[in-house]
């Protein structure tokens, strides 16, 4: 809604993104990322915004323009809040995604070891003078091979991914 508003306003106006940035004394990847509706600007620049493009900032977050009100900044910043809370619920459930997908990762990497002592490579011990045996014989100890020289790096990026991506908790 934001995002569209904004894009339709600025090429209603004649204006390129770059010189709406210029305008804002922002750069030009702020004003896509509003467009693509990644970020929303902050009360503050909505309101220089709402200058730039010679409308009510309340018609850049979806009112019709005969409903402007006059506390304007309250609305404005509630509106804002909300979309910001929005992006972070967003942003929270992508870390959490990220951080079990980690977790998955080290756990199974975990797993394959146990299963590869155990099996001690059978295929070791196979014909080799057949050649659909030869194949499958190699091709099989070229990926335990690459397992077991991967597994400790992928062990470890893991770890630390688990880390890096576990819940933050704020004081206060």
């Amino acid at each position: 809604m934001l995002n569209e508003t904004i894009k339709t306003l600025r090429t209603s106006k004649g204006l390129s993104q770059e010189e709406l940035a210029a305008q804002l004394h922002v750069v030009r990847q702020t004003v896509s990322k509003w467009e693509q509706g990644l970020s929303v600007p902050d009360a503050g620049m909505l309101l220089s915004l709402s200058e730039v493009l010679e409308t009510p900032a309340s018609t850049l977050l979806g009112e019709a323009p005969a409903e402007t009100k006059a506390d304007d900044c309250k609305a404005i910043s509630e509106k804002l809040a909300a979309i910001n809370r929005y992006f972070a619920r967003r942003q929270a459930a992508r870390r959490r995604a990220v951080h079990w997908l980690f977790i998955l990762l080290g756990i199974l990497t975990a797993a394959i070891f146990p299963v590869l002592i155990e099996l001690k490579s059978p295929y070791l011990a196979w014909d080799y003078s057949h050649p659909e045996t030869a194949v499958i014989g190699v091709v099989l100890h070229a990926l335990e091979w690459l397992f077991i020289r991967a597994a400790p790096v992928v062990l470890i990026g893991s770890i630390a991914g688990v880390f890096l991506t576990r819940k933050r908790h704020q004081n206060g």
